[in-house]
């Protein structure tokens, strides 16, 4: 077998990411620095990793056939997405290629259900729920409202999840398989990221807070640390390691919470790679979430995860009711802020509520870095024309 360094030094080695959107962009970004090709398939062929990647192929990530043809000739395979078409993967793996996150993992993950009953089987603390088929099922399950629903499949960045507040909510309900959660009346939002590599080395990056937009119902803006007591903060690592260990996983995981009322974490959902809660540690970490997720699929020793700043980060989304070619308003003045970092993701088209970039922020105290978000929230608007 060959060691870390035999694979991955030389340009003759391939990193072949599915998905080629702003996830990956910044992977290929980390990977540039330490001389990895990194090769994408996306089915949009002005995806953002287009313009930066050492071999993009436009194509669908869920076609058996176009993944295969991608992959069978990869090194390692990672992704940027979970769905994506999971028995190609397994058949590459089985001709040597090296697939992290694992098909197994993505199988569990993709399916908010079997993500849920995975939870239930480790033992592991989440919200009660019901898994149900269609809108007949959703009527029959509901015990009292408030209530969630979330398609099993499908959902991302704030889409398949709904609250239904009362009867008239029901008509609005997706007929579709889906699992009905219990509302949490939580105090705070919380997430974490952990990675493991091949070797089973595991670290952790601190925890962070989160706000959400109720309009977009996807992240607003997040800082770390938290503002949660240490226990909490150790509480939530460990549940974090928990789940990377039982999922047997290789790569990076974000692990969202709600911290409730009475101080206790139950786990909302997870994701099998780089995620929107991590992108404050581009500049306010020692080690980025991307960096470590290249550290972790490549099996090289796991880095530093120590908060160098206090940070934030705040999405970029686009204009309600955009649609078109993507301009940007405000980025001079966010540019002529002292610990202000802008990253556009190089999309060509904005859309009501897509996310076009984010915006990170770094300060000495968690105070100063609230009141430098609340001066450039809003500031910088992506638009078309």
């Amino acid at each position: 077998m060959k060691s870390s360094k035999e694979v991955w030094y030389g340009n003759n080695f391939k990193l072949g990411i599915l998905g080629g959107g702003q996830l990956g962009r910044m992977i290929i970004q980390e990977a540039i620095s330490l001389n990895v090709h990194v090769f994408c398939l996306d089915p949009d062929p002005n995806a953002p990793c287009s313009q930066i990647s050492n071999g993009f192929t436009n194509g669908s990530i869920t076609d058996y056939q176009t993944v295969f043809d991608f992959a069978k000739d990869k090194d390692v395979v990672t992704v940027e997405i979970e769905n994506v078409n999971i028995e190609a993967l397994e058949e590459v793996q089985k001709m040597g290629v090296k697939v992290f996150p694992q098909p197994h993992v993505l199988r569990i993950i993709r399916d908010k259900g079997i993500q849920k009953e995975f939870y239930k089987k480790h033992n592991l603390p989440t919200s009660d729920f019901f898994l149900i088929d269609n809108k007949t099922d959703l009527i029959s399950n509901i015990v009292s409202f408030p209530v969630v629903q979330k398609l099993r499949t499908g959902g991302y960045d704030g889409r398949g999840v709904q609250i239904l507040k009362n009867k008239e909510d029901i008509e609005k309900g997706f007929d579709a398989p889906s699992i009905l959660e219990e509302f949490i009346p939580f105090d705070k939002e919380l997430a974490i990221i952990v990675s493991r590599n091949e070797s089973g080395e595991v670290n952790t990056f601190p925890v962070v807070e989160c706000e959400f937009s109720p309009e977009a119902n996807l992240v607003e803006f997040l800082f770390s640390p938290a503002d949660v007591s240490g226990l909490v903060e150790d509480k939530a690592k460990e549940l974090a390691v928990n789940i990377i260990e039982s999922l047997d996983m290789v790569g990076i995981l974000a692990v969202e919470f709600f911290l409730t009322k009475d101080g206790s974490l139950l786990i909302n959902e997870i994701a099998p790679r780089p995620h929107n809660s991590g992108h404050h540690t581009i500049e306010s970490n020692v080690t980025s979430q991307f960096q470590q997720h290249l550290r972790s699929v490549l099996n090289l020793p796991l880095g530093d995860t120590s908060l160098t700043s206090c940070g934030a980060m705040l999405n970029i989304l686009g204009e309600k009711d955009s649609n078109g070619p993507a301009l940007y308003d405000g980025l001079e003045f966010l540019l002529d802020q002292p610990g202000v970092f802008v990253h556009i993701y190089g999309k060509e088209i904005v859309k009501s509520f897509r996310k076009m970039g984010h915006v990170t922020v770094t300060a000495p105290t968690v105070d100063e870095l609230k009141k430098k978000i609340e001066s450039i929230k809003g500031k910088l608007k992506a638009h078309s024309a």
